[in-house]
């Protein structure tokens, strides 16, 4: 189960009114990469491939690959206004290790395959 909290739900409708393209919905995912091991995806897609586990959250469609569904079991999306802007900020509980930049993230039995030296 993902949790998408009230400001990041109402920012990712406005944001999805600004596209033109009909039928988008919010597509998390993860792959291997970053800092840690993994790397978080987030973004539109209007193509759901099979395997696919669909959701509806706060009138939001939200579509998970299922082989990032292990890592994101109780993930918990925020949005954050801040002097220097917003943004939206990752709460994994699945995640033992994580980077400074907050996008990658390892778990205790699974450390991925890390970035390059220097890449996030």
């Amino acid at each position: 189960m993902i949790t998408i909290s009230e400001l990041a739900s109402d920012k990712i409708k406005e944001m999805l009114e600004q596209e033109e393209t009909p039928d988008l919905f919010l597509r998390i995912g993860v792959k291997e990469g970053g800092c840690s091991g993994f790397s978080y995806g987030m973004g539109f897609d209007d193509e759901q491939h099979e395997g696919d586990q669909a959701m509806e959250m706060s009138g939001l469609k939200v579509v998970v690959d299922q082989d990032s569904i292990k890592y994101l079991n109780g993930l918990v999306i925020d949005y954050k206004e801040s002097a220097m802007g917003g943004g939206f900020t990752i709460d994994n509980p699945n995640a033992s290790a994580t980077c400074g930049c907050g996008s990658s993230f390892r778990t205790a039995t699974d450390a991925g395959k890390p970035a390059p030296e220097g890449e996030c």
